[in-house]
């Protein structure tokens, strides 16, 4: 059997990330007492990786802040204000890299494709001078090796590192950062050296902007890259991971046709026509490595569906050529049900956080090899069909109501003029009215209390008398700012999303999720 996760959670089952970061930032405690959570941290995934049976695990899935900022400091591309001066990039560097300092702000930040998670851009300009300056990696592969476990170090590939890149300010019109790309070589080379040295034999590089809509030339980069690196990688069994979306047929094509290339990743969950390309033609002998289990919700896999598709790639890539993966990074998900005792044993079966589906991409593996877990599979078929007639997602009611609607029900009765008119005769408006937008500090004050009444240290009739002075507070002090439209602070909401679903039916809230 053969399976691989793309990557993993960092932030711990129970936050322990956030929070050892949170206290290092204040100052509460030391870089020592941060790496010592973040190598318990690294630990526990790799030794419940390889309990389930992984065969390819990933390292330098970790990050204490992102992948993109971390590739950065590897490859020492940082701006001339941050006065930094070679060697180690360290926590100091790093973090001003990321969350700024008391001198210099932060670089921008953005959302990692379509995702919620975000990643520090990186700037380049034609001046740049890259040098080796961070061995994570290799670090990190060393570390897990000598904890017994063999990993696929896991890189951002050079061409996506580039493609997600800004040039650098007063270079944005005339400046390709892709020109780049001969000058990055030689580092990422050096840590393949390295990865080989400490003995890997696989080299997983993300190449996700493969699934973006690229010109011809941003395609001929990616052979330019690996066509540069194939004698360093020789030795190696390379992936190319890919997801979030189908790779086009043109990238696909640029994509089989590398030569130092081994295995391929491809998310079959969003990417559904990529099956599509891999019927029309996959490379002889090579790997496929088939994101069938998504990683990007919270929902048990359909495991008689994905073993299903696992088993007509078989049929085109051949047997023993199939490797059962997660359609991206975990990291999109929660981390562990295990940890949520206030679900209800119904709704836990529908679900399957990181570590569940490393589970499941496990217990696929071992069918398509012929050992199928009998009553695994029926305990996931049960769930799915538990979920799909449960009245507390069929509603009949709602389905009704939903049914009945008319075309007029989705137009208000009265124009917007006649709305404004009312509108202004009953609160005789300014011309510039002025508002908050509506919600106020959660107080460290409020929080107790809250967490209080949670606990029942505190009776409702308390909670609502804090709650009522709260609000009369705010409306106070908006009316000695003389505001024209008041709010009432909103003290009463733990989450501006969690609140609401609390009151609504159909939703369910998570602990640690």
């Amino acid at each position: 059997m053969a399976s691989h996760i793309v990557g993993y959670p960092r932030m711990g089952p129970k936050r322990e990330l956030k929070f050892a970061l949170e206290s290092f930032w204040d100052g509460k405690s030391s870089a020592e007492d941060l790496q010592k959570v973040a190598a318990d941290l690294r630990f526990s995934i790799w030794k419940q990786m390889a309990s389930a049976g992984t065969k390819y695990i990933p390292s330098n899935t970790f990050s204490y802040y992102d992948q993109v900022v971390d590739t950065t400091a590897m490859l020492g591309a940082v701006p001339p204000r941050y006065n930094w001066n070679g060697g180690e990039i360290g926590f100091d560097v790093y973090f001003s890299l990321a969350r700024g300092n008391a001198s210099v702000p932060a670089k921008e930040m953005t959302k990692w494709f379509d995702t919620n998670y975000h990643f520090i851009v990186p700037e380049l300009g034609p001046d740049i001078k890259f040098s080796y300056a961070s061995h994570k990696a290799v670090d990190e592969y060393k570390e897990a090796k000598a904890l017994g476990i063999d990993t696929v170090p896991v890189l951002l590939g050079p061409v996506s590192y580039l493609l997600l890149s800004k040039p650098a300010k007063g270079f944005e019109k005339s400046f390709s950062v892709l020109s780049l790309i001969d000058k990055i070589l030689p580092v990422y080379k050096e840590v393949v050296a390295e990865l080989k040295s400490a003995g890997a034999t696989w080299i997983q590089f993300d190449e996700p902007t493969l699934v973006k809509d690229l010109d011809a030339h941003q395609l001929q980069a990616f052979t330019r890259a690996y066509a540069e690196l194939e004698s360093s990688l020789a030795g190696l069994d390379v992936l190319i991971e890919t997801y979030f979306a189908d790779v086009p047929a043109e990238a696909y094509k640029t994509l089989i046709s590398l030569k130092s290339v081994t295995a391929y990743g491809f998310d079959l969950v969003r990417g559904t026509k990529t099956l599509d390309l891999i019927q029309g033609g996959f490379p002889s002998g090579k790997y496929l490595f088939a994101g069938v289990v998504d990683g990007r919700n919270i929902w048990a896999n359909n495991l008689a569906s994905s073993l299903s598709t696992l088993q007509a790639l078989e049929d085109i890539v051949g047997k023993d050529k199939v490797v059962v993966s997660t359609s991206c990074s975990l990291l999109h998900t929660a981390v562990d049900l295990v940890y949520e005792i206030k679900l209800d044993q119904e709704i836990k079966s529908w679900l399957a956080f990181a570590a569940q589906k490393v589970v499941e991409v496990n217990a696929l593996a071992k069918a398509l090899s012929g050992q199928k877990d009998e009553a695994f599979f029926s305990s996931n078929a049960a769930a799915l069909a538990s979920r799909k007639s449960s009245p507390r997602v069929t509603n009949e009611a709602v389905q009704k109501a939903a049914a009945a609607l008319k075309g007029s029900d989705h137009r208000r009765a009265t124009n917007v003029n006649a709305r404004l008119d009312a509108q202004q005769k009953k609160l005789n408006l300014p011309i510039l009215p002025t508002t908050t937008t509506g919600c106020f500090p959660q107080t460290a004050d409020l929080r107790r209390v809250r967490r209080e009444f949670k606990a029942n240290k505190l009776s409702e009739e308390e909670y609502v008398k804090f709650i009522t002075q709260e609000i009369d507070n705010v409306v106070k002090l908006q009316e000695e700012f003389d505001i024209d439209v008041l709010v009432h602070g909103e003290p009463e909401r733990n989450d501006m999303v969690e609140y609401f679903g609390e009151q609504l039916s159909g939703f369910s809230f998570t602990a640690n999720g």
